[in-house]
């Protein structure tokens, strides 16, 4: 308590932290989750990994749209609009910037999966290689 400066600016940084992770996680999706949506075809994935990453391994029936080439391509989802779009990426930080994106372009279903391609790796589930 010799430095209520210090103390106070940390529990605002902390109170910000929470309320940051606490929206980034509503708008995502677990492995499990998406598995469900998937299965009940409720949802298609949009991988926007690099073409050499997606090649090494990808959730089966993903289109593939870099993220470098999302804003040019992002009329090919019109076609998906009814459904959840899942972003997927290496780890589930640049999937979130997409996820904005689409919202903007009128995508309000658009959700990244938690964790990213790393997550779904980790819980040992299918992976398409071409």
């Amino acid at each position: 308590m010799n430095h209520p400066l210090l103390v106070g600016a940390f529990v605002i940084l902390l109170v910000l932290v929470i309320i940051n992770e606490a929206k980034s996680s509503a708008q995502g999706v677990t492995a499990r989750e998406a598995i469900r949506l998937l299965n009940k075809d409720e949802a298609i994935v949009l991988d926007i990994r690099d073409r050499k990453d997606f090649a090494a391994g990808h959730i089966t029936g993903s289109l593939h749209i870099p993220m470098t080439n999302l804003d040019k391509r992002i009329d090919e989802l019109k076609k998906h609009e009814s459904k959840t779009i899942i972003v997927v990426c290496k780890m589930g930080n640049t999937a979130a910037a997409a996820v904005a994106k689409l919202n903007k372009a009128g995508y309000a279903q658009a959700v990244k999966l938690k964790g990213g391609m790393m997550q779904w790796q980790t819980e040992a589930l299918p992976l398409v290689k071409k």
